[in-house]
């Protein structure tokens, strides 16, 4: 009996069965490049810690090697927040992971702290900034330096770290990104959100 190919049941069946196929591959694939694929987004995240501690240009095997030499305990606070206890050069620091909301969507960030309560160095991620613009925080090196050195902290213990469209105190302030306002607004936001809990060394010790 010769098989009708033309049939509405042969079709349907034989979809069915290329679907299954064309799933079972891709779950395959998926599982064997997962663990690849999760060691990736670790490095990933490794190197944008070294990048808060203005170590940067490591290739993976680099990156790894630093990694562990400088991060010397990796904690969580109640809040979830991670923050990672750190020596450079025989100084303590505090990084701290910073997350928050952007023009387009998330942001993300670390910034390191010192024992006196200023910016040793920063680094800021996002999802979808506009390109030339909002993406500025990330691609710009000279833009996240400009954090570097500016106090954290008032005399109350309040976050005065900002980011503003005019600076007017340079200790405390920086400059937004120009064009991006609602991106640079986010990361003021993420920062004052993610470094009021984060105390420097010294005062941890006092």
């Amino acid at each position: 009996m010769k098989l009708n190919t033309n049939n509405n049941s042969y079709i349907i069946i034989y979809s069915a069965i290329l679907v299954v196929i064309v799933a079972f591959l891709l779950a395959f694939v998926y599982q064997a490049l997962k663990p690849m694929q999760d060691a990736n987004v670790a490095l990933d995240v490794k190197k944008q810690i070294l990048y808060s501690l203005n170590i940067r240009d490591l290739d993976g095997a680099e990156a790894e090697a630093k990694y562990a030499e400088v991060v010397k305990e990796e904690k969580e606070t109640e809040e979830g927040q991670k923050v990672y206890e750190c020596n450079v050069d025989g100084q303590d620091l505090l990084v701290a992971s910073l997350k928050g909301m952007g023009l387009w969507g998330g942001i993300s960030g670390y910034v390191s702290v010192d024992g006196e309560g200023k910016v040793y160095g920063a680094y800021f991620n996002h999802e979808s900034e506009t390109a030339g613009l909002g993406a500025e925080i990330k691609d710009s090196q000279a833009w996240q330096e400009k954090f570097i050195g500016k106090r954290i902290y008032g005399d109350d213990g309040s976050v005065v770290l900002s980011v503003v469209k005019k600076v007017e105190d340079p200790e405390t302030q920086v400059d937004c990104v120009t064009g991006a306002t609602l991106t640079s607004n986010g990361v003021d936001a993420m920062l004052k959100a993610g470094l009021k809990n984060v105390k420097p060394t010294k005062a941890e010790e006092e």
